[in-house]
């Protein structure tokens, strides 16, 4: 495909939008990683020669533009509401927030291509909110979409169930990350802290981040993977910190689990609420232990290694980075712990290379990617034509 050549009929070029989720009040790109996928992909979008203009479109929740002008700040791009999207886009993009069947139906009406952009283990949420009766998320409203667009990670987990459910294609896509908004959030820290991997410590102080709200990024597999590694070696770690576990303190289940660890009867590991990675591993934390299922593909990972911070992991889709370990062996997740702590200093400089050359794959200006996105984008305006 030559990617200079305007899909549409006439030569014009696209004008596309990228739907966001906007609420009144405050609101952060930290609350979760589909806001900055947003902005990552606006970025790359930019950049395709295909593409005149690009938006973030506000819809799904009560705010509007004017609600996001803090939240979105860092946007290269204009927000606009949803019905400047119908009378003005080329192609929605349905990403942090669902569009309704009727905006859709009539949007295709006028000749508007829509895809959905699918960055979460949606069969794994759908099925625990039915079967646990939680509150829904997904809505299957019917919406006619020409193709839905997900990830590597869940190729296995999902890609199926996207195409019987959504009765379309299903396309995999890169991944995409930028250092953009961790640089400017560590440039905003207090003087005393200071982001990026500091080697020298005696005992390291392990960092868990998985947000304990659905059963694919859990803290389990790895509390007892420092668990492992500190009935082998005890002067190991100095302290475990189990961030989003705040809210389980409480729950039998959990607290049972927690109190037959050594660690929580050595004063070793806390339990603590939901902080910025940024803000908590630049003053207290050296090394993060992270576990996944169907989920290998997490900005936590890439900002640690972005930072040089040894991480321990599971992933089959983070490349050479890291120290790792298989699927849900957690004494193999301490041995893994164990190495690092052995090698992480000494081989720094080489794990920073290895970390900064995976990074680069996933930038979102990289021509690899913005040509992808670029040829799916017009296969979806050829398939019309033809």
């Amino acid at each position: 495909m030559n990617t200079a050549t305007s899909p549409l009929s006439g030569g014009r070029k696209l004008r596309v939008g990228v739907s966001i989720f906007v609420r009144k009040g405050e609101q952060s790109l930290w609350e979760n990683g589909i806001y900055q996928n947003c902005i990552f992909l606006v970025m790359l979008l930019m950049r395709s020669p295909l593409i005149e203009a690009t938006y973030l479109v506000a819809g799904g929740g009560d705010g509007g533009p004017a609600d996001a002008t803090k939240f979105l700040a860092d946007s290269p791009v204009p927000l606009i509401d949803m019905n400047e999207a119908a009378a003005t886009l080329d192609l929605m993009i349905e990403m942090s927030a669902q569009l309704s069947r009727e905006w859709v139906v009539a949007f295709r009406g006028r000749g508007g291509k829509i895809v959905s952009m699918r960055v979460g283990n949606d069969y794994v949420i759908d099925i625990e909110r039915m079967v646990f009766d939680k509150s829904h998320g997904l809505l299957i409203t019917g919406a006619p979409y020409h193709e839905i667009w997900t990830l590597p990670e869940y190729e296995a987990s999902c890609a199926p169930y996207f195409e019987s459910l959504f009765r379309c294609p299903v396309r995999l896509m890169p991944h995409l990350w930028s250092p953009m908004v961790l640089e400017r959030e560590a440039a905003n820290l207090p003087q005393d802290r200071r982001f990026g991997y500091r080697p020298g410590r005696r005992r390291w102080r392990a960092g868990i981040f998985e947000p304990n709200i659905c059963m694919v990024k859990t803290s389990y597999i790895p509390l007892l993977a420092c668990e492992a590694a500190h009935r082998d070696n005890p002067d190991m770690l100095d302290h475990v910190f189990a961030y989003n576990t705040f809210h389980l303190k409480e729950h039998v289940s959990f607290n049972g689990f927690a109190r037959s660890l050594d660690l929580v009867h050595h004063g070793l590991a806390s339990f603590e609420g939901r902080f910025p990675f940024c803000q908590v591993v630049a003053g207290d934390v050296d090394v993060i232990v992270s576990h996944q299922w169907e989920n290998a593909q997490n900005y936590v990972y890439y900002e640690a290694l972005y930072g040089g911070y040894p991480l321990i992991h599971n992933s089959h889709l983070i490349g050479a980075c890291g120290y790792l370990y298989r699927d849900f062996d957690c004494e193999e997740g301490g041995r893994a712990l164990q190495l690092a702590y052995a090698e992480h200093d000494a081989n720094l400089a080489a794990y920073q290379r290895t970390a900064n050359a995976f990074i680069a794959q996933l930038d979102p200006e990289s021509d690899a990617n913005v040509g992808s996105y670029s040829r799916a984008i017009a296969a979806l305006f050829e398939a019309a034509r033809e």
